[in-house]
């Protein structure tokens, strides 16, 4: 297990970049805890496995250092890394049992063959697959396939980090639930240092207890998905987590209040500075209220998905959601309020503290 730095990481793919936007990866420069799950969130191209590829060495950065517990491994090829890492698509060897797929990469660095049996058997029942265990891999479905490689991912107790690049894109829904648990389980139980790549928030948010929110080529917020949720330091990640995401509406700053349209809305405090900056306001469907009293709105839609409700509306000429108890209904002449404590500001698409 280790300690990851980022030290002031960027990387293009073309040669001599001399823009931002000439890099695939922006400048990153972060630590990630030893024994800590960390989850890589975006959409395609954004830059994570660009990033996941570095500290694995299959990239070396155009800029920067990566270190593990402080030794500088930038020059190192990833078998000196001492890293596991799990693909998007199985990697498997067909002509091998399952067990002998798993005891492979303990075999290969010399460990006692009692050892490896005793390793092998225990991963062997953490992922489910005893009962295959000396079935030859071939003709085995793209779901067992991939569990055997997220076996061999974990089967080494002494590995620095373990990498997972999209790991359950090819599992049907039903055993992602699984999966994510179990590596949730094994994580808590063994503390390996874990990353995990994938553009799914349920799966980054039920498995890490970091998540790495990544957008154009850098790092727009890392945090628990309970603070992702409440206080999104990026309106991209406001969009992107929740669902619906956050709303973001335009609106102009006057000390503690922000103006939309005709409408004036109180905020829990004075924004800093934004000066010259656009600005936001930014507000999840979870944190408004439809009743009778309020700002009004025009309901264009209803959507029941069981659960609650989602009212798509329109304030003073746009989009709004809100999220409503299954059991509510809906007003004839409805009206919103915002509770002040969901409430974010945001200035050229980055949060301002607001005063008490």
């Amino acid at each position: 297990m280790a300690r990851i730095d980022l030290d002031h990481i960027r990387h293009a793919y073309m040669a001599n970049p001399s823009r931002d936007e000439d890099y695939a990866l922006r400048e990153v420069h972060h630590s990630w805890d030893d024994g800590g799950a960390y989850a890589l969130l975006g959409p395609s191209g954004c830059g994570k496995t660009t990033l996941l590829n570095i500290i694995s060495g299959l990239l070396t950065p155009s800029e920067g250092k990566i270190l593990f517990d402080g030794k500088d491994v930038t020059g190192l090829q990833p078998e000196e890394r001492n890293i596991a890492q799990v693909f998007q698509f199985p990697v498997v060897y067909d002509t091998m049992s399952v067990a002998d797929n798993l005891a492979f990469p303990l075999r290969n660095r010399g460990m006692a063959e009692a050892d490896v049996q005793a390793r092998v058997s225990e991963v062997l029942e953490m992922i489910d697959l005893v009962d295959i265990a000396n079935r030859k891999a071939r003709g085995l479905t793209a779901d067992l396939k991939q569990k055997i490689s997220l076996g061999r991912g974990l089967v080494r107790a002494d590995v620095n980090a373990i990498l997972f690049d999209e790991p359950l894109t090819v599992i049907d829904p039903h055993m992602k639930w699984q999966l994510r648990s179990q590596l949730k389980l094994l994580h808590r139980r063994f503390g390996h240092t874990m990353v995990y790549v994938t553009h799914d928030q349920t799966e980054a948010l039920t498995f890490a207890d970091k998540v790495v929110v990544m957008y154009g080529g850098e790092i727009v917020q890392i945090g628990t998905p309970q603070e992702l949720f409440e206080r999104p330091s990026h309106t991209f990640v406001g969009y992107f987590i929740g669902s619906p995401g956050m709303n973001v509406l335009p609106v102009a700053l006057d000390g503690a209040r922000a103006q939309l349209g005709e409408q004036s809305i109180v905020l829990p405090g004075a924004a800093s500075r934004t000066d010259g900056k656009r600005t936001e306001l930014g507000i999840r469907p979870e944190y408004i209220r439809l009743g009778a009293t309020g700002m009004p709105v025009s309901v264009r839609a209803i959507e029941d998905i069981g659960r609650h409700k989602i009212v798509r509306a329109m304030i003073e000429g746009h989009e709004l959601a809100i999220v409503l108890d299954e059991n509510s209904s809906v007003p004839a002449d409805p009206h919103v309020t915002f509770d002040s404590t969901g409430i974010n500001i945001y200035a050229d698409d980055w949060r301002v503290k607001l005063g008490g």
